[in-house]
């Protein structure tokens, strides 16, 4: 597939309608309590419109932009229509199924989580792949490359980082190799390390390390006058 096809791939409304920022004020219709611009015109491709915008746009595709929990989706009753939505998951929102638009990242999946979004790593269900729109037009796309996510276990068996700070106790490392202490030297005169050192122990601060508390002596109370 070329450029050319891929970008004829979709229609071209899609694209535009991913990239507008909804639910503003019509500049139009300020004053009016139907100012909130929430539907968006398919043939024209001209930006988001309020509810009076609509009547000048009669005979033409209009969709309608909802919102959950500040996520901008579309119902899937309304969309489907003109478009695929295939292996994008769709969720009950008042009693109406829907797609969100765009992406919706999160930091780290829930525990025992089979399934994740291509582009995002959202937790899906079994038999999608993308949590949007946004995501399904990007991971569609032939330059797309999807990251292998490592697992808990193999990311505790990685080999860890060259150690950029040296200590006088345990000398010189790097990652355990037989080069250690060449190695070691080589690094911190690369990557120098801008945290202070962990000063050597000495027989003083060990014995100061060692040192317990005397038995504390309570005043003697023979000497104090006690009234009855």
């Amino acid at each position: 597939m070329g450029p050319d096809e891929e970008e004829n791939r979709w229609p071209p409304w899609l694209k535009a309608l991913l990239k507008e920022q909804f639910f503003v004020q019509c500049k139009y219709h300020a004053d009016s309590h139907k100012s909130e611009c929430n539907m968006y015109c398919l043939d024209c491709i001209n930006g988001p419109l309020c509810s009076l915008c609509l009547s000048h746009h009669k005979d033409h595709r209009a969709i309608q932009i909802r919102r959950s929990s500040y996520h901008d989706v579309i119902r899937v009753s309304e969309i489907q229509k003109y478009l695929d939505i295939g292996s994008v998951q769709t969720y009950i929102i008042n009693s109406a199924k829907v797609v969100f638009l765009n992406e919706r990242p999160q930091p780290r999946p829930g525990k025992g989580v089979t399934n994740t979004c291509d582009v995002c790593d959202r937790s899906l269900l079994d038999s999608f792949r993308f949590c949007s729109l946004g995501c399904k037009i990007v991971g569609s796309s032939m330059n797309f490359r999807k990251h292998k996510k490592q697992s808990p276990d193999r990311k505790r068996a990685a080999p860890q980082p060259p150690t950029m700070a040296t200590s006088e106790e345990s000398g010189d490392s790097y990652s355990g190799s037989s080069s250690s202490s060449h190695h070691g030297r080589k690094a911190a005169k690369l990557f120098p390390s801008f945290s202070p050192s962990t000063p050597p122990r000495t027989s003083a601060n060990y014995r100061s390390t060692k040192r317990r508390k005397g038995i504390p002596h309570r005043a003697p109370m023979g000497g104090l006058p006690i009234e009855i």
